[in-house]
């Protein structure tokens, strides 16, 4: 049995805790939490559930002093600093929140690989997709093809089931003017995890690709204003968000992962849309013979139900929650998706033998 932390109790927080309930292998052991109206309740209270006997905390060195295998790292933003004080208590570290394919020359990547020396412990970063869309689900089927050319990985989401209005309007600037939106701070958090994700694809397929990473981003603007989202827009405030990152080779993108963010049924300037095929995410391989694989199921089938519980959000947290057994028998050391064997879910617990 590995006895897990989970760091921080927001959308992924609260669905990694129900994970960790119904793995046969994990028992949860401790919480952190930010806010101090949080600290010492139950942490079944904090998700909605029966009391767990488990009481979060915001004190750092009370949860590192616990005899745990494992921290489960989602806080809205990473703290290196934080993440090699965990490393180095010896516990290992699953996250979304970064790592997925660290640049091993940084500085400060280097100093968390001594952390993970230092304190025998394992650090794998899941990718800012869900489920590792963007890194594992390309090179998987690119086995399944020759001659490669492209491969692509896209996000078509309807930003109206998002339902975290601080995060829509501050962080994804949706309902502010072009220029702030453009300005802000989603296109930094966004890339530096897409361009790992982008840069991992790339190298393992042996692409002669250029160091930079394009980057490119857009908008459309709402043609009537609302306030009956979850944030409101005024006309010609942002209502949608397209972005794209590619590797080059010879002035052609060989590898791109984009994100078309929008709120659906708003008129638009210009006029974008989801698609007849709806919510998705796409991952393309263009070779010998092409191959495309849609998923479906990561968002919600109407804004309500995803008001109440995103898919996309369970699965951010399921890969993780299902990552922990390897990381925790892995060597020390930041383990990405191609240091790793295959990552399964489990059985549900009534099914289980």
């Amino acid at each position: 049995m590995y006895r897990v932390i989970q760091w921080a109790t927001g959308g992924v927080g609260k669905a990694a805790i129900q994970g960790v309930l119904r793995h046969p292998e994990l028992e949860l052991v401790g919480c952190w939490v930010h806010s101090a109206d949080k600290h010492g309740k139950d942490v079944g209270e904090l998700i909605g559930e029966e009391p767990l006997g488990v009481a979060a905390t915001t004190d750092i060195d009370e949860l590192l002093a616990l005899d745990a295998d494992c921290v489960m790292y989602s806080p809205m933003l990473p703290d290196d600093q934080v993440v090699a004080k965990i490393l180095r208590s010896g516990k290992n570290v699953v996250t979304p929140v970064g790592w997925v394919y660290p640049d091993r020359e940084n500085s400060a990547v280097q100093a968390l690989e001594e952390a993970c020396v230092a304190g025998n412990a394992t650090l794998h970063g899941s990718g800012i997709h869900p489920g590792g869309i963007t890194e594992r689900f390309p090179l998987m089927i690119s086995g399944l093809t020759a001659a490669i050319t492209h491969v692509r990985a896209e996000e078509f989401s309807d930003i109206r089931t998002y339902n975290s209005p601080l995060v829509v309007r501050e962080v994804m600037g949706f309902g502010l003017t072009p220029e702030q939106a453009m300005s802000g701070p989603m296109a930094t958090l966004l890339e530096a995890g897409f361009k790992q994700s982008v840069r991992m694809v790339a190298d393992e397929l042996g692409f002669r690709s250029e160091p930079r990473i394009r980057s490119t981003q857009e908008v459309a603007v709402a043609v009537t204003g609302t306030d009956e989202l979850v944030v409101p827009m005024e006309a010609g405030t942002v209502a949608a968000r397209r972005f794209k990152w590619q590797a080059i080779v010879d002035d052609k993108p060989v590898v791109t992962a984009a994100v078309n963010w929008l709120m659906c049924d708003v008129e638009l300037d210009p006029p974008w849309t989801i698609g007849e095929k709806g919510e998705r995410f796409e991952v393309e391989v263009t070779g010998d013979p092409d191959v495309l694989l849609t998923f479906k199921g990561l968002q919600p089938e109407t804004v309500a139900e995803g008001l109440e519980r995103n898919p996309g959000v369970v699965v951010t947290a399921n890969h993780c929650i299902s990552a922990i057994p390897l990381v925790c028998e892995a060597g020390p050391g930041i383990k990405t998706y191609l240091d790793l064997p295959m990552i399964t879910g489990r059985a549900a617990p009534d099914l289980a033998r």
